[in-house]
């Protein structure tokens, strides 16, 4: 069974300049998506936001690294979580662990945060 999640995919035109901006820590570089809900139906409405802005970077040094961002004015989810894209993992790492790193180990502003464009999107995370 397919795994689905509602949220936003990072275009790939946004990805290469992030990558830049923030270059990865770690070898297996993710930088694909923001999770609004996981477990959704394919049908499912999708958010209206389109934009969002990278304000931060989480890493807690051990193999986990996640670029925090401002959606709708706030790095809040609803639940309760941080805005957030998976970056980089080290081995036997998995994208799920962000949001405990970003909780356990806060995160550090970026000097010069940057607007991106956000895809709102039903996608599977299994690839």
């Amino acid at each position: 069974m397919t795994y689905l999640v509602l949220g936003w995919l990072l275009p790939e035109e946004e990805r290469g300049p992030l990558l830049a901006l923030v270059p990865p820590r770690y070898p297996r570089v993710v930088a694909h998506h923001v999770t609004l809900k996981p477990g959704v139906r394919r049908d499912h409405p999708l958010p209206g936001e389109t934009a969002g802005r990278v304000v931060g970077v989480a890493d807690d040094s051990k193999g986990v690294q996640a670029l925090v961002v401002e959606i709708g004015g706030s790095t809040r989810r609803p639940d309760g979580s941080t805005w957030h894209v998976t970056w980089s993992l080290g081995p036997g790492r998995k994208p799920v662990e962000s949001n405990d790193v970003i909780r356990q180990h806060r995160w550090t502003p970026l000097d010069h945060p940057r607007e991106i464009r956000l895809q709102p999107a039903v996608f599977d995370t299994t690839q």
